[in-house]
């Protein structure tokens, strides 16, 4: 937009405005820290709503047993939670389909980063919330800054805290933000006032997470993120209004550079003003006609001037004009930007009469913007094509024109005895247009000069002279050289206009078909082919395409118009761009010896690829006016990788989902198989017994019973993998679970003495005496099974500070090296397993029985002896005190 023009309306403003219509509207709550009052200021606002009369319910809400929080939560209607059964428990989740159905004007949704249970309809709380919103109810929800995806690992990096739940930042667009602000001094003694967590948490918590620090931190975080979207909003609003100036509530920078020696300082100098105004900056470089005309050495240096506002963190942008400062002023419009810094090279008076002073007309055309202005070093290079041939065309050209001039003259010479003198002198605006339009301003002037003198010699009187008597006529004359003048620069204006709409139309044409190209690939390694192969077409370059292998190591998998013989140094590069995510090789800080150049393809700060350019020749790889497609093409190109990357992992997915089902099936079909002839083995063998028929019974029955528990565990894994378990929790005693299972597994242990040192005054415990039975039972058969005969098998329970284990030894060969790890997963065989039988599915049992109940199982190797030591956790949650500690 010219800013001499009368603002207008976004067309992209507009149309997120029109994609918000009949949507519900998103308000959120956004908060530094816990306990700063989120779910507070949601209910009390809900409340004077609902007071007003407006329809509100709470979808879920949690007062975390605040007293206050509770009592605001009287009075409204509560929408059930749905119970969603997992691993044996039942949890309860917001209700979507309720709330769809009552479909209330205002839903209040606590704690928007939550995740839900398994089996959910939605794996995420804002899932959730985005249907409510798609179906045009509205919502009103809370979450804190660490939860913001783009600033989890920052909040980390301070905290030592990595939040697990996380909300894309896209999910806050069109959202309003009401940040709840605390104080930290206030926040830690509402802290210590119990009002935030139960006093022994809130200790530990005031020495890790709520420092006075971290809160500080956290909190200018909030502000900061809410500042910056209230920004954003605004420049919306003001672009689907058509409101001219540049509106500055929030500082926004831009540096403009070019090819000039000190463009560098200049992208320094707007990186610490950026810092110091705490603004998001842009790096311009405005393209006009004569950026053709560059040299290698200037297309270098503006290449490396713009790789550096790259690495110090700028959005580089590269936009046609016709003139820097059209560039300039419509770019800084469009982004209504706050701060200009530009550069003023040490023209000559003479070049500034003839040419005017950008910074000068900047100055004066951008009234509204602060515009800095810092001297540029060293005089501006002399152009490298030339002159005569870059300038001024080609002798050719001129030969043109003269013909046309020629042409114009014979026809005026025929038409002299039917029109006017003075209408004669508009014929030769013809060859003007002709030159001015097709080679350019100064050929389309130097022809207006020529059709001039051409109309004075062969019709002003006296003819064939250049000599002019009649006044009338002189003025004729310098009318149609000044008209000449005007309509060859107006024509040079619209040619160059037009090839500039021409580059930029091959440039998208160029990035559409790239996109094309790799839209229709779903395999990693031929979509590698296809980015080298088209990059290289596109850029006019040799490329190449690196991927990790499973090891992590980079290897070439595509290569235009070959694979290349890559040195060591070329794979330093490759390995260092992959690894810091920044361009790495040839004309850049880092490995510049290699001839090639790196550069990384990531999406979501995940590294994906590695594309490698070369020019042959040994020439600077990259040109600046290939600097912006090259961005595209690597942006383009990453969300591609990544999406075929997502398509290959839903594939193993959908393999393992039905490897699970089909495993599954098998198990759960084999061991009802095996279940019936043995209950009827066992059913003959009690008749046997009844009879008086010992011989050979005993031996039958203890071989039963064994098959009979390879089969019980073969359904009991069937259970867990499918989240069956039913948890009946009650509160069992150590003591006399010990001694069930012992009772249990007396024929198995008969050649292993077992040790029993669980202390009878042990507290008890929350659990499903059932399935605590089965871990035991699996735990003491594991440890006789691989001990030798004779050797004990202990059983200890040990009361630590803040839990309670209970742990199994044996004096057998232990577990292999590195297999500690390992045990519990499905099916792993020990070593020796092969000689002592099993399915593998015992210590896979016990470790799904023990989630369930909540509680831990690992698996070591004695410190004192030779032989394995299983421990099972029971957490002081699950410990019941029966005294004050």
């Amino acid at each position: 937009m010219n800013p001499a023009e009368p603002p207008r309306p976004s067309p992209d403003a507009l149309l997120n405005q029109a994609r918000r219509e009949g949507r519900g509207r998103l308000k959120i709550y956004l908060g530094a820290s816990p306990g700063v009052g989120k779910t507070y200021e949601m209910l009390s606002d809900g409340g004077v709503l609902r007071r007003s009369g407006d329809d509100v319910v709470i979808g879920v809400v949690e007062t975390h047993g605040r007293a206050e929080t509770a009592a605001l939560v009287e009075g409204f209607e509560l929408i059930p939670l749905r119970p969603v059964a997992y691993g044996g428990r039942t949890l309860s989740e917001m209700d979507v389909d309720a709330l769809l159905t009552r479909a209330p004007r205002l839903v209040l949704v606590d704690e928007l980063a939550h995740t839900n249970a398994p089996g959910s309809r939605h794996a995420k709380r804002y899932q959730d919330v985005e249907e409510l919103l798609d179906a045009g109810i509205d919502v009103h929800t809370t979450v804190n800054i660490q939860h913001l995806e783009s600033l989890n690992d920052v909040v980390a990096s301070f905290t030592k805290v990595r939040v697990r739940e996380t909300v894309p930042d896209s999910f806050l667009e069109g959202a309003e933000l009401e940040v709840v602000d605390l104080p930290p001094d206030e926040l830690i003694e509402r802290l210590k006032q119990g009002k935030v967590y139960v006093p022994h948490e809130a200790s530990r918590a005031l020495g890790h997470f709520f420092s006075r620090s971290n809160l500080s931190a956290l909190r200018e975080l909030a502000l900061r993120q809410a500042a910056q979207r209230i920004d954003r909003d605004m420049l919306v609003d003001v672009a689907a209004a058509g409101l001219g100036g540049n509106w500055a509530a929030g500082e926004r920078v831009l540096v403009a550079v070019s090819e000039l020696a000190g463009s560098d300082n200049l992208v320094r100098a707007a990186k610490r003003l950026a810092d110091a105004l705490r603004a998001p900056w842009v790096a311009l470089h405005v393209e006009t006609p004569r950026t053709a005309g560059f040299g290698d050495e200037e297309r270098q240096r503006l290449a490396a001037t713009l790789q550096l506002a790259v690495r110090l963190g700028a959005e580089v942008a590269t936009i046609p004009a016709t003139d820097v400062l059209d560039g300039i002023t419509r770019y800084a419009a469009d982004a209504r930007t706050t701060q200009i810094v530009v550069g003023k090279s040490a023209r000559s008076r003479w070049f500034e009469l003839r040419h005017g002073s950008v910074v000068d007309r900047l100055v004066r055309d951008t009234p509204d913007m602060a515009v800095h202005v810092l001297p540029m070093s060293g005089q501006p290079a002399a152009r490298s094509a030339p002159v005569n041939a870059g300038s001024w065309g080609k002798p050719g050209n001129y030969l043109w024109s003269l013909l046309a001039i020629g042409a114009v003259t014979v026809l005026g010479v025929v038409l002299a005895n039917f029109v006017q003198l003075s209408n004669l002198a508009l014929l030769y605006l013809i060859p003007v247009l002709f030159a001015a339009t097709r080679f350019g301003l100064r050929q389309g002037i130097a022809t207006g000069v020529a059709s001039g003198l051409a109309y004075n010699f062969f019709f002003l009187p006296p003819l064939y002279t250049f000599t002019i008597q009649d006044p009338e006529n002189l003025v004729t004359m310098l009318v149609l050289i000044g008209v000449a003048v005007v309509v060859s620069q107006l024509a040079s204006r619209v040619r160059a206009q037009a090839a500039i709409a021409q580059a930029s139309a091959t440039q998208n044409s160029a990035l559409a078909g790239f996109a094309r190209n790799l839209t229709g690939v779903a395999d990693r390694r031929q979509l590698s082919e296809v980015l080298a192969r088209e990059v290289a077409r596109l850029l006019g370059l040799d490329a190449v395409v690196l991927q990790p292998e499973k090891g992590g190591r980079l290897a070439v998998v595509a290569g235009e118009p070959r694979l290349p013989a890559l040195d060591l140094i070329d794979h330093a590069a490759a390995d260092w761009a992959f690894v810091h995510a920044q361009p790495a090789g040839s004309g850049t800080g880092t490995l510049a010896a290699s001839d090639w150049r790196f550069h990384p393809l990531s999406a979501g700060g995940r590294p994906l690829a590695v594309l490698g350019l070369a020019r042959s020749g040994g020439r600077e790889v990259l040109r600046s006016d290939q600097h912006q497609l090259l961005v595209s093409l690597l942006d383009q190109a990453s969300l591609a990788l990544q999406r075929v990357g997502l398509e290959e992992e839903m594939s193993e997915v959908t393999q393992l989902q039905q490897r699970d089902r089909l495993r599954a099936a098998l198990l759960s079909s084999v061991s009802h198989d095996l279940r019936t002839p043995l209950t009827t083995i066992l059913a003959a063998v009690a008749e046997l017994k009844r009879q008086g028929e010992t011989a050979n019974v005993a031996l039958i029955e203890a071989e039963a019973l064994r098959l009979n528990r390879f089969v019980t565990n073969l359904l009991e894994m069937v259970r867990v993998e499918s989240g069956a378990i039913d948890l009946r929790v009650e509160a069992v005693d150590l003591t006399d679970a010990v001694g069930a299972a012992a009772q249990d597994l007396r024929a198995s242990l008969a050649d292993h003495p077992l040790r029993l040192a669980v202390p009878p005054n042990l507290p008890l415990v929350r659990a499903d005496e059932r399935l605590l039975h089965q871990c035991l039972v699996n735990l003491i058969e594991n440890a006789a099974k691989f001990s030798e005969a004779g050797t004990p098998i202990t059983v200890q329970g040990r009361r630590l500070p803040g839990e309670l284990r209970l742990e199994v030894l044996d004096e057998g060969p232990g577990l292999p090296p590195g297999m500690e790890a390992h045990a519990f997963e499905t099916f792993a065989r020990l070593e020796g397993s092969d000689q002592v039988g099993g399915t593998g599915l015992g210590l896979a049992i016990v470790r799904g029985f023990a989630l369930a109940m909540g509680l831990t199982v690992s698996a070591a190797n004695r410190t004192d002896r030779p032989g394995a030591h299983f421990t099972i956790t029971f957490p002081d949650t699950l410990v019941i005190r029966t005294e004050a500690p």
